[in-house]
């Protein structure tokens, strides 16, 4: 049930940034559905094996590089998921940090465990 409830919110955060967000584009509900999927995906298993490797250089930038590297996830999720585009780098740094900013408000508002 968890599960299902954060695919939601994932789905929702990203909705709303494709609103916000003229460089994102989604085209539907099943793609909508299918990139928050994806982005989920990506950030469970991709994102921790990178986030260990760039480790370095994210405390070279004091915690910035990891703002590009959630860019570059987002960027790989439209990538791999059709219906689900972005007009270039610029839209995928600004969709994911939208994305995470409107997702921890609704993790915040839904009641979880």
């Amino acid at each position: 049930m968890r599960f299902l409830i954060n695919w939601l919110i994932n789905a929702a955060a990203l909705w709303l940034t494709a609103w916000l967000i003229p460089g994102i584009v989604v085209d539907g509900t099943r793609a909508l559905l299918l990139a928050a999927l994806v982005i989920g995906l990506v950030n469970a298993i991709v994102k921790p094996v990178l986030v260990f490797l760039t480790f370095p250089i994210t405390l070279l930038t004091l915690g910035i590089f990891y703002l590009v590297l959630n860019g570059l996830l987002f960027y790989l999720a439209a990538a791999i998921t059709p219906g689900f585009r972005l007009s270039g780098f610029g839209a995928a740094f600004l969709g994911a940090l939208v994305m995470s900013i409107v997702g921890l408000l609704l993790h915040a508002i839904v009641p979880g465990d």
